[in-house]
């Protein structure tokens, strides 16, 4: 039974990677990177019970936080061009802005 579900993965996986070079846009691209991370995931998974280690799932669950923390910042870098806003440098606030009176 999870033979067949880690040959399942696999040709899964070999249609997302075909998928991901050609993807018409970016955000294509972008997902099926993360449906290759999911994927990726669920194998782990999957070959961690063929071979009788389930200590593996601890792996997958961290390599899926991993692939949508990543993916989420992926996506922000294309959308706004950068990772965040690095504040500008007057808008410190003064030592009577920050005693409150």
């Amino acid at each position: 039974m999870f033979a067949a579900a880690a040959i399942a993965l696999l040709i899964t996986l070999a249609l997302t990677l075909v998928r991901a070079t050609l993807g018409p846009t970016v955000f294509d691209r972008a997902q099926a990177a993360n449906t290759i991370g999911t994927v990726a995931m669920l194998l782990l998974a999957v070959m961690g019970f063929l071979n009788g280690r389930p200590e593996f799932l601890d792996l997958a669950i961290v390599y899926g936080l991993l692939n949508v923390i990543g993916t989420i910042a992926v996506l922000k870098y294309f959308r706004r061009g950068d990772l965040g806003d690095p504040g500008d440098e007057n808008d410190e606030p003064t030592a009577k802005e920050e005693s409150g009176t």
